[in-house]
């Protein structure tokens, strides 16, 4: 393969001359070895990212943050006046506390970037003949990628095939309108990017038709890549707790420079020395100011994002994660979120025949093998041609499993994919009917017109006679076949195939196609009616004879969407957590009502379909969607009227979605759901959260996750904020008992940072509790301090100050020596007993598994070793001004962390 290059005119070339360049096949693809040693070589298909924080940034602005700014002005200052030991024991907190803080923040840009690699959509490319679906990471020149509307695209390349194909190219071009694309050598010496109409561009999308694309640029290399630079200077979206905390932090900030002051002021009236007064107010200041509040809620948030990861929820904008738990509605489509979308043929209605599958076949699976025709399928001379139309009117491929090389299964959309299986089984297969009529033409599905129209060469040669029924009143050069709704086929159906004749389709033929579709959609299945007209060559290409006009209606196919097992459990648990769920789908009414109440959505047997959404206004909407569970036959557009109505009730809404059209729905609706199996790549991108299995019990697993996650944030606000406040109202209390300040400044500072870290960190990914999803949700515009966290906040902070002036007190009282060492030890331990008990907001930790969190019982056990390592060890003695304990002592200070532990416990009782 010769080396591609931005230099080589690929617009100039044609096909041939393109795949010989790059050494590939436009019909076979590459080979994977081959495909592995060009990733090898050129490296995965992503831009750069330069957006994100190198570790020796994280790093210099630990180095530079206003709390070590002031330890190491403290340091110096210890340092000038002789104190080496202070000045030593400030250096070593300053490292230990950038450490820490680099770790935390690098961990967080960790997780984020580790999210943004899973959010790389999948494509289709073709390898070794074969359709296979890969990550656009692993796209590489000389690939051919297969393109259809939705799809962004993931690298530069030159068009192979382009039927009806537009795409939108305003992020290179600023061009608004889609460029119709061809697939002809273009002369012209360079032209612009919008005029190489013969080559498609990575980021641009496909907004119609489809194609396939030989690759011949990825990543930094591709148009988008040159500009990668500009594209990256765009920074990390706050969430808007982040933002508030943020906020606090400031605020914190200003009030830790008030108590500095007074700190320091009551120090020099007491007599007390100035220096020892300085280095005590600047500790308080460093302890006061919880300056790893936001960078703690952005880990929690990164974390949890990773947790939802596991159970098949993927977090693509951090905010998400913190709106999910005030979401109040989930707005659902039927086909793969509700269902499996496992579709399979289970009916074939054609006139005066119905065929019932489940009845009549042995074999009844989502594989078909070539030996196994089902002779039940040729009995009645209408079937076949249904399923030849089903089978032609198609984008789905049959490949064989790589498991099983003589069994095959279907590549594409599953409803496709059904009708393709099903004419398979009665040995039509579908390859072998493109031979017979190839494919000229094609008017793709649009979620307006619900239909879909391919275009078919008939050959001038003489055909099986299983075809002779569709020219039985003459024959054209060419055939179209037309699938669709069945109330939308009746609308362009003029004629009905009735026992090898074409009657005109009168008011008995319409009623008895809508009775029988009413039928099979009230048995809960999906149908889709089929259709063909023959046509002339020049009737092909005229503009004023729509291909979708005076079809001949063949009959009906009814497939089956079983309900996914799980969905029940997650409706029922959506209820109780106040969660209300909504069926949207495009499907027949009577087959959305058959679902929803199986599933208990329903609320009533009332459905609004989308004739009448049309006719309502936002208001009129606003009160039906009070009463009504299920939408049927909706369009996009209705999608957004929906969302509209539901968040002037004050709902909280997520709304699924898959195709290009839902994109409006998703932005609007405060979580946007994607699909990640059969989603377009323009409804990941407007999403806030792509659901990687497709399935409705994912997005109530990932409302635990978010409830989890925020209570667990209030939770760390609750213990540090409570832990600062209770040192700085002992160091500020003890005066007023008679006694001096009962903390050293390193203390202080250890206290800080042994307490603040681990054990904060900890409470971070405690597990739900037992009530998470048995509550309302929380108010979306909730400040995190509502339901009285401020008090409980000031109530651990006084209890923590109590219980640590009482043995401090008793202690210098009765003239111990080792009575400081106490009192800091007492807050210290006094700290972890509160955040144990921390660990659930009104239950019983003893309820909730005391051992449960391994990570606290572990972050506690560690900050005690090092607690007694600075009492004990005696090179540290010094550093500390500690002494070593006896163990009655120590005992003391034991019984003040479980009183503290006893104290926060007796709280959450009665307010249970």
């Amino acid at each position: 393969m010769s080396n591609p290059s931005n230099e080589t005119e690929w617009y100039q070339q044609s096909v041939e001359e393109t795949a010989r360049l790059l050494d590939t096949s436009p019909h076979d693809g590459l080979s994977e070895a081959e495909a592995a040693r060009r990733l090898q070589q050129y490296g995965f298909n992503e831009l750069i990212d330069r957006g994100g924080k190198s570790p020796w940034k994280i790093l210099l602005e630990q180095l530079t943050g206003i709390m070590t700014v002031v330890l190491v002005i403290a340091g110096v200052i210890s340092f000038i006046l002789g104190d080496k030991e202070d000045a030593i024991a400030i250096l070593a907190i300053i490292v230990l506390n950038t450490a820490l803080g680099f770790s935390q923040e690098y961990r967080a840009e960790k997780a984020m970037a580790a999210l943004k690699k899973m959010s790389a959509p999948l494509v289709k490319v073709r390898r070794e003949g074969h359709t296979r679906e890969i990550s656009s990471r692993e796209v590489v020149p000389g690939d051919v990628v297969l393109l259809e509307a939705g799809n962004l695209i993931p690298a530069d390349g030159r068009l192979a095939e382009a039927v009806n194909l537009r795409i939108q190219e305003a992020v290179l071009t600023g061009e608004s309108e889609p460029v119709e694309k061809i697939t002809a050598p273009i002369a012209k010496e360079h032209p612009p990017l919008g005029d190489q109409r013969n080559r498609a561009f990575m980021g641009t999308l496909v907004t119609y038709g489809r194609g396939a694309l030989i690759v011949t640029a990825t990543g930094m290399r591709t148009e988008l890549g040159k500009i990668a630079e500009m594209l990256q200077t765009v920074g990390q979206e706050k969430t808007p707790m982040q933002k508030r905390l943020e906020q606090l932090a400031r605020t914190l900030a200003l009030a830790a420079l008030g108590i500095v002051v007074i700190v320091f002021g009551l120090g020099i009236l007491r007599g007390e020395d100035i220096r020892l007064m300085f280095l005590t107010a600047v500790s308080m200041a460093v302890a006061a100011i919880p300056e790893g509040l936001p960078t703690v809620v952005t880990i929690g948030l990164a974390l949890g994002a990773q947790a939802m990861l596991k159970r098949n929820a993927l977090i693509r904008k951090l905010p998400a994660v913190e709106t999910l738990g005030s979401v109040t509605t989930i707005c659902s489509d039927k086909t793969g979120t509700l269902t499996e979308n496992r579709m399979t043929v289970t009916v074939l209605d054609v006139a005066n025949h119905e065929l019932d599958l489940k009845e009549q076949m042995q074999n009844f699976s989502p594989r078909v093998r070539r030996d196994q025709v089902e002779p039940v399928l040729r009995e009645n001379g209408a079937i076949p041609l249904v399923l030849t139309a089903g089978a032609l009117c198609n984008d789905a491929v049959l490949e064989a499993d790589p498991r099983r090389p003589d069994e095959y299964t279907s590549v594409g959309d599953p409803t496709e994919g059904a009708l393709v299986i099903a004419a398979a089984r009665a040995g039509l297969w579908k390859e072998e009917l493109e031979q017979i009529f190839p494919r000229a033409a094609e008017l793709p599905f649009d979620s307006e017109r619900k239909r879909m129209t391919t275009v078919h060469r008939v050959p001038q040669s003489a055909l099986p006679d299983l075809y002779a029924g569709f020219f039985a009143e003459g024959r054209e050069p060419y055939i179209a076949f037309t699938k669709g709704s069945v109330d939308g086929m009746l609308e362009v159906s003029t004629a009905v195939w009735v026992e090898g004749k074409i009657v005109p389709m009168d008011d008995h033929w319409r009623e008895r196609i809508r009775q029988s579709n009413d039928k099979l959609a009230r048995g809960g299945m999906r149908v889709l009616g089929m259709a063909y007209r023959l046509r002339s060559s020049d009737a092909v290409n005229a503009a004023d004879d729509p291909l979708e006009s005076g079809l001949i209606f063949l009959g009906m196919a009814a497939m089956m969407d079983p309900a996914r097992p799980e969905v029940f459990d997650a409706v029922q648990t959506a209820k109780q957590a106040g969660i209300r769920p909504i069926m949207i789908t495009g499907d027949h009414p009577l087959t959305a009502l058959a679902i929803a109440r199986e599933l208990g959505i329903a609320a009533s047997e009332r459905v609004i379909t989308g004739a009448e959404l049309a006719r309502m206004d936002v208001p009129a909407l606003a009160q039906a969607v009070k009463e009504v569970s299920v939408f049927a036959r909706v369009s996009p557009e209705h999608k957004l009227k929906i969302v509209e109505a539901l968040q002037s009730n004050g709902e909280i809404v997520a709304m699924t979605g898959d195709g290009v059209n839902d994109a409006p729905a998703l932005k609007k609706a405060d979580i946007g759901v994607a699909m990640g199996i059969t989603g377009t790549d323009v409804s990941k991108e407007a999403a806030d959260m792509v659901l990687l299995d497709d399935n409705f019990a994912t997005i109530v697993a990932a409302v635990e996750e978010g409830r989890r996650i925020y209570e667990n944030i209030r939770k760390f606000i609750r213990y540090t904020l409570g832990s600062n406040l209770g040192e700085i109202l002992v160091v500020l209390g003890a005066p007023f008992l008679g006694m001096p300040i009962p903390l050293t400044p390193l203390q202080i500072l250890w206290v800080n940072l042994v307490t603040d870290g681990l054990p904060g960190l900890a409470l971070t990914v405690e597990q739900a509790e037992r009530g998470t999803m048995r509550r309302p949700p929380h108010p979306p515009r909730e400040n995190v301090f509502a339901r009285g966290l401020w008090g409980n906040i000031f109530y651990a902070g006084f209890m923590m100050t109590v219980l640590t002036l009482i043995v401090a007190y008793s202690a210098w009282s009765m003239g111990l020596e080792a009575w400081r060492t106490m009192a800091f030890t007492t807050l210290t331990l006094a700290q972890m007993g509160n955040a144990l008990a921390l660990r659930t907001g009104s239950e019983s930790v003893f309820r909730e598994g005391f051992f449960k969190n391994r990570a606290m019982i572990g972050a506690v056990l560690l900050t005690f070793v090092l607690q007694l390592a600075v009492v004990y060890v005696p090179f540290l003695q010094p550093f500390f001004a500690t002494q070593a304990l006896t163990a009655a002592e120590l005992g003391v200070c034991l019984l003040a962390n479980a009183a503290m532990f006893g104290l926060v416990e007796l709280e959450k009782r009665l307010r249970r």
